[in-house]
């Protein structure tokens, strides 16, 4: 199956919105096979938004995502990249359709309370950034039979 990695940001963890968030991910049915809370640090930050690192607004960014605790998880599921990106709705919050988790919970582009891996190349990148091998879980819960058809889960 699929992997995505998920930064829930301050501006998710300082509004005490990651049960919220927790929550719809498990009642979509997707698989969170890691989850740790950690700080963020700026040797990490021009890693992981090294496309960004020449842009004006790339002090701030640092400096919003260090600004609390983050919480970091590992999402398992079929397609699970694209499902969770229209879980989490458009980068601006402003713009992010209601239902999503931006649509509903947030009104900036910076402060948009999450990130998650836009491919699955990058996901994989970007959970070995942030997560050890052995932190990651590949279990299968007993629930998976109610949440996939058998087909869908045998041509992964």
């Amino acid at each position: 199956m699929e992997q995505t990695l998920v930064i829930l940001k301050p501006s998710c963890v300082e509004r005490a919105l990651i049960g919220e968030v927790i929550n719809r991910i498990q009642k979509r049915g997707i698989i969170i096979s890691a989850m740790k809370m950690m700080m963020l640090n700026m040797d990490i930050l021009k890693e992981h938004y090294a496309h960004l690192v020449d842009k004006p607004f790339f002090p701030g960014l640092c400096e919003s995502m260090m600004a609390s605790p983050v919480v970091c998880m590992v999402l398992k599921g079929v397609d699970v990249v694209s499902v969770f990106r229209t879980m989490v709705g458009a980068t601006n919050g402003r713009k992010a359709a209601p239902g999503t988790l931006r649509g509903d919970f947030c009104m900036s582009g910076q402060a948009n309370i999450i990130h998650a891996s836009d491919s699955p190349e990058n996901a994989l990148i970007e959970i070995a950034r942030f997560f050890k091998p052995e932190e990651v879980f590949d279990y299968t819960p007993s629930s998976l039979s109610f949440l996939y058809a058998d087909d869908e889960i045998t041509n992964q």
